[in-house]
C-alpha cells in the first residue's frame, strides 16, 4: 500500500509537469495560428487575459506557496518571515517611488530571477540536474530560463514591452521614461545578443557535463519550448499565463517531489510531540496573517503612487499596475525563497518540527518504502 502511494505521488508530479509543457506547446500552435490567419488581437484584449493569469490564476498559488513555507515552522521563524517580506517590499516600493526607472530595471531583473531560479529548482528535484555543475552554470541556467520571459518578448515584441514600461514608469512621472525611451532600440538588440550567448553557453557547458541520464536533453527542449513560446505568444498574454500554467504548475510537481523524501528512521527518535489542535490553529493564523500582509501591500502601495491608474484603458492600467505591484511582492519572495533553498530546499521542514499526525502520515506511507 505504501508503495502505491509513493507511486501515485510520483505520477501526479508527472502530471504537473506533463500539463505545463503541453498548456505551452497548446498555446505555441494557437498563436502560431492566429498569426497564420493574420488576426490582430487588441490590446486591451491581451491585458485582459494577462490580469485573468495573473491575478485569478496565479495569485492563489503564490499565497499557497507562502503557506507551505510557514505551515510547518515555529512561530518565531514565521514572524521572521512575514517582517522581513514586508521590510522588503516597503523598501522595494520606496526604491520605485524615487527612481522608477531603476525600479523597472529591478522589477525585470525579479522576473527572470523568479522563472529561471524556481525552475533550475524544479529540474533538481524532478527530472535532475546532473549536467549542471558549477555555480557559472547555475546561473547561466538560471538567465536561459528566465531570460526566455524577458529578454525574447523585448526583441520580439518592442512596441507592446515599450509602452507597458512607459505605462509603468508613468504611474510615478507622466512624462514616462522620456528620452530613455530612444534608446531601446539600441538596447533590444544588445539584450539579444547577450542572452543568446547566455544560452548557447547553457548548453554547451550542459552538453559537455551530460552524463547520460537524460537530464540535459530535458532542460534544453524545454528552454527552447520557453523560447519559442515567447517568441510566438504576444507578450502580454504570454507573461500573464506563464506562471499560472508553467510556474506555478511545475512548482506543484517540485513540492509533491520534496514531500515524498522524508528523512530516516533515525530521525524520528527523540521529537516531542505536538497536539493537533495548535498546529491548526498556528496554520490559521499563517493564512490569516499571509492574506493581511499581502492586502497590506496593496493598499500601501496603490496609496503610495501619484498615479496608479495611467492610462484611460482600465485594462492597461491594470497590467502596468499589476506588473509593478508582482514585483514588489516577488522581490522578497525571490529573496527570503532563495536563502532557504540554501539548505535542503523552500519546503524541507526538519523532521521533529513536522505535525505529530503528519510524521504518523508519513511514517505509515513512505518509510518503510524509502528503507
Amino acid at each position: 500500500m505504501s508503495t502505491v502511494h509513493a507511486r501515485n505521488l510520483f505520477d501526479i508530479t508527472t502530471v504537473a509537469l506533463t500539463t505545463s509543457r503541453a498548456s505551452i506547446v497548446g498555446l505555441i500552435i494557437i498563436f502560431l495560428g492566429i498569426r497564420l490567419l493574420n488576426i490582430s488581437i487588441p490590446l486591451e484584449t491581451q491585458a485582459a487575459i494577462y490580469l485573468v493569469g495573473m491575478v485569478a490564476l496565479n495569485l492563489p498559488h503564490g499565497g499557497y506557496e507562502h503557506f507551505m513555507n510557514l505551515r510547518r515552522r515555529a512561530m518565531k521563524f514565521r514572524g521572521k518571515y512575514i517582517l522581513g517580506y514586508l521590510l522588503m517590499a516597503g523598501g522595494f516600493i520606496g526604491l520605485f517611488l524615487l527612481a522608477p526607472i531603476v525600479g523597472l530595471a529591478l522589477s525585470i531583473g525579479i522576473a527572470v530571477a523568479k522563472g529561471g531560479g524556481g525552475d533550475i529548482y524544479v529540474l533538481k528535484s524532478t527530472t535532475g540536474a546532473e549536467h549542471i555543475k558549477s555555480t557559472i552554470q547555475m546561473y547561466l541556467a538560471v538567465g536561459a530560463r528566465g531570460g526566455a520571459v524577458m529578454a525574447v518578448p523585448i526583441v520580439a515584441f518592442p512596441e507592446s514591452f515599450h509602452r507597458f514600461s512607459e505605462l509603468m514608469v508613468s504611474m510615478i512621472h507622466p512624462e514616462g521614461i522620456g528620452a530613455i525611451g530612444s534608446y531601446f532600440s539600441i538596447t533590444g538588440p544588445l539584450i539579444g545578443i547577450g542572452y543568446g550567448l547566455v544560452f548557447i553557453g547553457h548548453v554547451w557547458l550542459g552538453f559537455r557535463n551530460r552524463e547520460g541520464t537524460g537530464s540535459w536533453e530535458i532542460d534544453v527542449a524545454e528552454t527552447i519550448l520557453l523560447v519559442v513560446y515567447f517568441a510566438i505568444v504576444p507578450v502580454v498574454i504570454a507573461v500573464g499565463l506563464y506562471f499560472p500554467l508553467w510556474y506555478s504548475a511545475r512548482q506543484i510537481a517540485r513540492e509533491l517531489s520534496v514531500d515524498k523524501s522524508p528523512t530516516t528512521q533515525t530521525d524520528i527518535l527523540g521529537c516531542p510531540e505536538t497536539d493537533p489542535t495548535s498546529v491548526a490553529l498556528r496554520a490559521w493564523f499563517v493564512l490569516i496573517a499571509g492574506a493581511l500582509a499581502t492586502a497590506s501591500v496593496v493598499v500601501v502601495f496603490w496609496f503610495a503612487i501619484p498615479n496608479p491608474l495611467p492610462s484611460g484603458s482600465v485594462q492597461l492600467s491594470g497590467v502596468a499596475f499589476w506588473s509593478v505591484f508582482i514585483s514588489v511582492i516577488a522581490l522578497p519572495h525571490v529573496a527570503i525563497g532563495g536563502i532557504l533553498d540554501r539548505q535542503r530546499g523552500i519546503w524541507y521542514v526538519p523532521w521533529c518540527d513536522l505535525p505529530v499526525y503528519l510524521r504518523d502520515v508519513l511514517r505509515e506511507h513512505y518509510l518503510v518504502w524509502w528503507t
